[in-house]
């Protein structure tokens, strides 16, 4: 092979080598650092970046929410007992540079300074309040870290206790206290489930006899209303019966008084005209007759010749 051809081989592979150590990429959820000779040039951007090779390079740093597991350690409470408590922290990154440039190793940093400020949060806490106030404990220790890592451009999101654990004996000693304040309440609930129950018997008592005498009473108002409007239609009745019975005799007395006066006329006269429409006429069956009623008074002497 010639010499020539040698040389131009050589030189696209340099070429080939130069372009590829040239050509960077930065993932969508990175940002590249770039440093020339050892100093800081510039911050870039996801993508395909060009730098200068043998005189700069890239640095990427992950942008993303990440997780770092504090590992558990021993805290002694306000009231000296020993609980081990352990956490996680979640954490980002918002300033590539700083979180490169202003602290070493963020991981060890945070780590060391989490388990110092759970010592200080806890330490100043009694073992019921630490063991009930979680949430108090994640807040006081988010907050107290966010200050800190500031500077080395990360923001602590949230942190969580995984546990607190006290030692063997005062889990035994908080079970069993555990136990009886469950038997003495249910004990409690059991009384007062029984009082109640006592109560609402009473209640139910009172209000059936309550209705009983609300029934009572308005059978008592219902009959004394029958009675009543008894004794009015049976009043009303004996009213009509009566003003019946005044209206039928008073018309009877007063055709007795006329018959009693034709009687005596009959006895005195020997002849007497009666008007056609006279109410004596309907007495004696005589109604529309226009005969003259001529009634004879008679002699004894012709009664006698008359019977012979």
């Amino acid at each position: 092979m010639p010499m020539l051809e040698i040389v131009i081989i050589a030189v696209v592979l340099v070429a080939i080598l130069i372009f590829s150590m040239s050509v960077k990429k930065v993932n969508q959820y990175e940002k590249g650092l770039i440093e020339r000779f050892g100093a800081y040039k510039t911050t870039v951007e996801p993508g395909l970046r060009m730098i200068t090779p043998f005189v700069e390079k890239i640095r990427r740093v992950n942008m993303r929410e990440q997780i770092i597991d504090v590992p558990p350690q021993s805290v002694i409470t306000e009231d000296n007992v020993v609980v081990t408590i352990d956490a996680v922290i979640y954490y980002q990154i918002t300033d590539a540079k700083c979180a490169i440039y202003e602290v070493e190793n963020f991981e060890i940093a945070i780590i060391k300074l989490a388990q110092t400020t759970l010592r200080n949060i806890v330490g100043a806490m009694r073992l019921d309040m630490a063991l009930t106030s979680r949430e108090k404990i994640n807040t006081e220790l988010r907050v107290s870290l966010d200050q800190s890592t500031n500077k080395w451009g990360t923001k602590v999101t949230r942190i969580e206790l995984q546990k607190i654990d006290p030692p063997q004996d005062i889990q035994t000693a908080m079970h069993k206290q555990k136990t009886a304040e469950q038997t003495r309440r249910q004990a409690q609930l059991l009384a007062t489930g029984q009082k109640e129950a006592a109560e609402q018997e009473r209640q139910a008592a009172i209000l059936k006899a309550e209705g009983e005498k609300q029934a009572a009473i308005l059978t008592a108002e219902g009959q004394a209303k029958s009675l009543e409007l008894i004794a009015e239609a049976q009043a009303k009745s004996i009213k009509l019966v009566s003003e019946s019975a005044n209206e039928y005799f008073q018309n009877n007395a007063q055709l007795n008084k006329k018959l009693d006066v034709i009687r005596d006329t009959f006895a005195q006269q020997t002849k007497i005209i009666v008007p056609s429409n006279a109410d004596v006429l309907n007495v004696l069956g005589l109604e529309g007759t226009t005969t003259p009623i001529l009634p004879i008074k008679t002699t004894q002497k012709q009664t006698t010749e008359n019977k012979q």
